[in-house]
């Protein structure tokens, strides 16, 4: 379980996203927004951002904000990611919900450096699973 409101990602308690050192930064306007600030444990070797982290990135960007347009827990079920440039630094990324049906979401995401170079896009399917959440809504997080 997570020490505190900080660890977790819009009310959710989500263990891998701590591990990597993702937080949450902000829900507006049906997006999620979150930061990750890069260490020597995010790179490849060649010493810029693995890609295993930017589609750990993405994946919960998108996946925070169908949770949060669904009202309760969603998974991935299909992922599609694009890497455009290399990431060094701290990382932004926004996920939103595109298009919301009884029973998938399609969402998608993007990850920037905070110059504002784009990095990597994904777009990705998800599906609601189990009941509401417990946990209270972030503001701005209105039911569907």
């Amino acid at each position: 379980m997570a020490d505190g409101a900080a660890d977790l990602i819009f009310g959710a308690d989500i263990p891998f996203a701590r591990l990597c050192g993702v937080e949450a930064l902000r829900f507006e306007e049906g997006r999620t927004h979150l930061r990750l600030a890069l260490g020597p444990a995010h790179a490849n070797n060649l010493g810029i951002a693995h890609g295993g982290v930017l589609c750990t990135l993405l994946d919960i960007a998108m996946g925070t904000a169908a949770r949060l347009n669904a009202g309760r827990p969603v998974v991935t079920l299909d992922m599609q990611t694009r890497f455009l440039s290399p990431g060094r630094g701290v990382l932004l990324a926004e996920g939103r919900v595109v298009r919301a049906g009884q029973s998938i979401l399609f969402c998608d995401a993007e990850v920037r450096t905070e110059g504002g170079a784009l990095v990597a896009t994904a777009s990705g399917v998800f599906k609601p699973t189990g009941l509401a959440e417990p946990t209270s809504r972030p503001a701005g997080a209105a039911s569907p």
